[in-house]
């Protein structure tokens, strides 16, 4: 394909965004798109074959599925939903819970996601993380191209101008910092308080130094033991083997799930053997897995109490109001960073009309450094006004036609300025 041809189909393509989130859909409904890793790696190569999508980034985490792509239209973006839906085996019904944004609101999206502002905990920065491993897969995967390169790396910039132009990063804290806040809602005083956290990944790593900064008794358990044994003799908890769960779950005051698993890892007959043997004495799950691994039928046995992701979000709106004017300041930041990406994203419309400039002028420059002085002016002034181009690429191509080399660098300036 030539510089020419993909310029032109540049031009035609368009950003958008679809997906799921905490704020259009509850748990139940976002586990059932959730993809780790794995399903990423799964999912876009067919994805990227549906005629008319371009560029793709997948992005999934605890609080939402949401899909970043540079399509043709609406039709290619409608069947590149209806195929993801498909591969993950979701009913379409799930789509009147979605959301979809283009254009510029897709880039304001974007940015926000990368910069915390549109996080359960405003200002959380582990977005920031999650945001480049789904970029880092798709570029793998070959998914991106020259517009979600510049889109991923404006992002990143609008997030640090973000954390650096306001407070909102000041104290910041996470979706795990509010699963450890709701139990000590629970408990009060943590130190007087076992606390089992069933998970060693980033999420429950971040649980469990909220918990000894708390001085909770510690146990943690991980399918993979090694890596639980790390954790605690970081963090001086304690041990249990994945698989003793069961067996010892009954010591425990609250447990905080926090794992990768597609399916439930505590059920109602293990917590209903382990409440008996408390004799009756209150159990609290925190469930901060997305899809859950608690089964939520758990909340129906006597003196155990459940509490999911999206049950978090009342603490985490207590901490928004502090942080409301932060967020407002971050979100000036954000469009500013937007009107400068669409600027680039119209200038990219009309770069195959400098190419036409270039091309036409090409023998000329070579002989004449004014001339090539000229051409980069007029660069200049169409990316600072893209509605130049027109007028300026047909002045330029009509000189070429005149011939008139005298009156070349003279007039090409005054007529489009319409001097």
């Amino acid at each position: 394909m030539g510089w020419g041809t993909m310029i032109y189909l540049y031009m035609m393509y368009r950003i958008f965004v679809w997906g799921v989130n905490f704020k259009t859909a509850p748990v139940e409904q976002r586990e059932l798109l959730a993809c780790s890793r794995e399903d990423a790696y799964y999912l876009l190569p067919p994805l990227k074959t549906i005629n008319g999508i371009r560029e793709m980034i997948l992005l999934s985490t605890c609080n939402r599925v949401e899909v970043y792509t540079v399509a043709e239209d609406y039709e290619p973006m409608n069947r590149f939903i209806l195929e993801l839906l498909q591969l993950k085996g979701v009913d379409t019904r799930l789509r009147r819970n979605s959301f979809f944004l283009e254009d510029a609101l897709a880039v304001a999206h974007v940015f926000k996601v990368a910069s915390g502002l549109e996080s359960m905990v405003v200002g959380e920065t582990q977005i920031v993380s999650q945001f480049k491993e789904a970029y880092r897969i798709a570029k793998e995967l070959q998914c991106t191209g020259k517009i979600l390169n510049r889109l991923y790396e404006k992002a990143l910039r609008t997030a640090k101008r973000v954390r650096t132009e306001t407070g909102i990063s000041k104290n910041a804290v996470s979706v795990s910092y509010v699963a450890v806040e709701l139990a000590k809602r629970i408990f009060g005083n943590l130190a007087k308080t076992k606390v089992l956290l069933v998970g060693a990944g980033e999420m429950a790593e971040l649980s469990a130094k909220y918990l000894k900064k708390l001085q909770a008794h510690l146990f943690i358990t991980n399918r993979t033991y090694e890596r639980a044994v790390e954790l605690a003799r970081e963090l001086e908890g304690h041990v249990l083997r994945f698989e003793e769960l069961s067996e010892h779950l009954h010591d425990f005051d609250i447990v905080i799930v926090s794992t990768g698993s597609k399916r439930f890892i505590i059920d109602t007959s293990m917590v209903k053997r382990a409440i008996k043997k408390r004799n009756y004495k209150p159990i609290f799950f925190i469930d901060i897995s997305v899809p859950r691994n608690v089964d939520p039928e758990v909340n129906e046995v006597d003196e155990v109490f459940l509490y999911n992701i999206d049950d978090l979000q009342e603490v985490a709106e207590k901490n928004l109001k502090e942080r409301l004017k932060e967020k407002e300041k971050g979100e000036i930041i954000v469009w500013d960073e937007v009107s400068k990406f669409m600027k680039w994203l119209e200038f990219l419309k009309v770069e195959k009309d400098i190419v036409s400039i270039k091309r036409a002028w090409k023998e000329v420059e070579e002989r004449e450094p004014r001339v090539r002085r000229l051409i980069h002016s007029a660069a200049e002034e169409i990316r600072k006004d893209p509605s130049l181009a027109k007028k300026l690429v047909k002045i330029f191509l009509q000189e070429v036609e005149d011939a008139n080399t005298e009156r070349r660098l003279s007039y090409v300036y005054n007529r489009a300025h319409g001097t």
